[in-house]
């Protein structure tokens, strides 16, 4: 009988969470590529949370594809920001329905007393800057993996 390997195993939907500089690093590279409409983003302020249905492109399993020669793929995945004080956008018609946005990056900008703003960096230069109590977000895939309908890895030419 052979030992079981951890590449063996049915792919386990990823639960994260960031509450420092570092987690959110594992999460910003997991989220990279992401694509959502704008109307999959939803400001609550009364329980403080912002949160974005994202199609996640699936990072964590890129090189298994490569390596087995298979379709890339996504999965659904909620991003959910909470001890949200005040949120802002630059250069996203938050009005337009049918914009489609792509997520570059999640960064922190410490403030006082733990608190900060988180900044979603999208393609085309729009941002979304969280104003937040502290850093406390959570990164949870919603549904089963997809192949991907490009079937490819995002690329950066000139990055």
């Amino acid at each position: 009988m052979n030992d079981a390997r951890f590449a063996d195993a049915d792919p386990a939907p990823l639960a994260l969470m960031a509450s420092d500089a570092d987690d959110l690093t594992v999460i910003s590279a997991l989220v990279q590529d992401s694509v959502l409409p704008v109307s999959e983003i939803a400001y609550d302020r009364r329980h403080r949370q912002l949160a974005l249905l994202l199609n996640r492109f699936r990072w964590e399993d890129a090189e298994h594809a490569r390596r087995e020669e298979r379709a890339y793929e996504r999965v659904r995945s909620v991003l959910l920001i909470s001890d949200v004080q005040k949120v802002q956008s630059d250069g996203i018609d938050r009005k337009d329905g049918d914009l489609i946005l792509a997520l570059l990056a999640l960064k922190w900008q410490p403030g006082q007393d733990g608190a900060g703003r988180l900044l979603l960096e999208f393609s085309g230069d729009g941002t979304l800057a969280v104003d937040a109590e502290c850093l406390n977000l959570e990164l949870r895939d919603v549904t089963r993996p997809y192949i991907a309908p490009s079937r490819k890895e995002p690329s950066h030419p000139g990055a």
